[in-house]
């Protein structure tokens, strides 16, 4: 993780005087991306040849074997489709990114084979296509003309290339992604809570979503606003069959879409088992044919968005059931309630929203209400201020279910348990573990954790702010005065002695007779104890 930030960290350094953070993050995302693709197909060579990764154990011995074999009219055609049925691609070795690094590293690496590279992948094989279109090795802000471009980015494949994408440990994308907009934040995280969940809150939540479903041989997750495809894809830590996950997800923005299919692929996710749309999730209900419903239903959308709440929703099946549409200013219950129309009757769902649809009437009340009475809301989990890239604001994680026998909602406060960052604050493994395992238990906890029955809730007139169910007001310790009494007392004792000492230092001192005037002045200070 260290040697990942560190070689990011470098590499910005070459694009950060030319470009704000939000653009030259699509740089490094994009080259890190293709020397996964680049680094795996070796291994993958190597394999086929039946080959040990002991003897080739650079990537120069590695590209010296695929071009050998390459050579070999009786097996280059099978090893170019074996490559293909296997990792779903094939890349010409001029194009590998070791091989135009390599270049770089002696001066005669040129940007239009880079651009070559991007274009064959993005022609040849449809999962590719536009995912490289954010890395603009024409744009004026690499350089005003080809050869300012071509060393700027000459330095950034040098600096890229010491990154191990395969031997990572966890979310190359996601991890790149989250240091990025963390280190550079003032920049880069103009838009960044909208699109990125921290590690550590993602985690919480696919946890929780996939209790009593671990067990499931096939398993659907869906993300209608899912950014990199971080959150989506951390539920199969948690269950029995991972390899068997389907990825449903729509994103907005292009090139967030763009960068949740790289994390996808990155993560060894076929494309048989991942259905992406790039689209506007309020606007148009999708997916509308089956699968249309999932077992887990994960989403962190942009927060107190804008949306049409046009008249025509109220006939929409993800909304006409709940008598009102969310406020124009406010889209937060319609992306709730879209996810919620998504998810199956034995399925679980987390949303994360601001606090304020816990409590804001209008409107949102009346659809608050009906998800009560219908027993929908199953928990709500109130989050610590400042864990969000681009926002401070505290957040909550609501967990929502169907076909719930009781309609009582547990209520936990984890808004005060987290470790301080620079930036942001975190969640410990500890208090992810707390949250959890006090979700599963169900039960009051003192200043934690209260469970909420219908007629407590319906008293509050469906207000659900974590504060009208939990109190965590700590009383004062009491003071004690005669403490506080006798510590004064030997404050002033010691104040007259050192007084005492300073007048009799004062009176022996000598003096010239200029001074005689101001040596008078503090001995009656002092003699009236000021």
């Amino acid at each position: 993780m260290d040697n990942l930030n560190s070689k990011l960290f470098s590499a910005a350094d070459n694009l950060r005087s030319k470009m704000d953070a939000s653009e030259y993050k699509n740089y490094l995302l994009g080259l890190i991306f293709y020397k996964y693709l680049s680094d795996k197909l070796l291994v993958k060579v190597v394999e086929v040849a039946d080959e040990s990764l002991e003897e080739y154990d650079t990537a120069v011995k590695q590209v010296q074997l695929y071009r050998d074999l390459l050579a070999d009219d009786d097996i280059k055609n099978d090893l170019i489709e074996t490559l293909v049925d296997t990792l779903g691609y094939d890349i010409e070795p001029n194009y590998l990114f070791n091989v135009l690094t390599n270049q770089a590293k002696i001066n005669i690496f040129q940007l239009n084979d880079l651009n070559k590279a991007f274009i064959d992948l993005s022609t040849k094989y449809d999962q590719f296509n536009g995912l490289f279109d954010d890395v603009d090795l024409q744009s004026k802000k690499l350089g005003s003309d080809d050869q300012q471009r071509n060393i700027t980015i000459t330095e950034v494949l040098k600096k890229l290339n010491d990154v191990d994408v395969l031997g990572h440990n966890g979310d190359v994308i996601g991890d790149a992604y989250e240091f990025l907009i963390s280190q550079f934040a003032s920049e880069a995280g103009k838009k960044a809570g909208e699109f990125y969940t921290p590690h550590a809150v993602s985690d919480m939540m696919a946890r929780i979503a996939a209790i009593g479903q671990e067990d499931k041989k096939l398993f659907s997750v869906f993300d209608p606003t899912m950014g990199s495809g971080s959150l989506m894809l951390n539920i199969r830590n948690y269950i029995n069959y991972p390899d068997s996950v389907k990825y449903h997800g729509q994103e907005l923005n292009t090139t967030t879409y763009n960068l949740a299919k790289m994390n996808l692929i990155l993560h060894g996710v076929d494309k048989e088992d991942m259905n992406l749309r790039n689209g506007d999730t309020l606007n148009k209900d999708w997916p509308t044919s089956e699968p249309y419903t999932f077992d887990s239903v994960l989403m962190n959308p942009p927060y107190s968005a804008k949306w049409s709440s046009d008249d025509t929703f109220l006939d929409d099946s993800r909304f006409n059931r709940y008598g009102k549409l969310a406020p124009k200013s406010k889209a937060d219950f319609a992306f709730l309630l879209h996810g919620f129309y998504h998810l199956k009757d034995s399925g679980t769902m987390a949303i994360v929203l601001p606090h304020g649809v816990l409590f804001r009437g209008a409107a949102e009340g009346v659809i608050r209400q009906k998800l009560l009475e219908d027993g929908s809301i199953d928990a709500i989990i109130g989050m610590p201020a400042n864990l969000f890239f681009g926002t401070s604001i505290p957040t909550t994680v609501i967990i929502l279910k169907k076909n719930r026998t009781t309609r009582d909602v547990l209520f936990i406060d984890a808004s005060n348990e987290f470790k301080k960052g620079k930036n942001q604050n975190e969640l410990t493994k500890e208090n992810i573990d707390k949250i959890v395992e006090t979700y599963k238990a169900r039960e009051n906890v003192e200043k934690y954790a209260h469970v909420a029955s219908f007629d407590e809730i319906k008293e509050n007139e469906f207000n659900l702010n974590i504060t009208r169910y939990i109190d965590t007001f700590e009383e004062e310790k009491s003071v004690d005065m005669a403490a506080v009494g006798a510590e004064i007392q030997g404050i002033r004792k010691e104040k007259a002695e050192l007084q005492s000492n300073l007048f009799e230092m004062i009176s022996s001192l000598q003096y010239e007779k200029e001074n005689e005037e101001w040596i008078k002045g503090a001995l009656e200070v002092f003699e009236r104890g000021e």
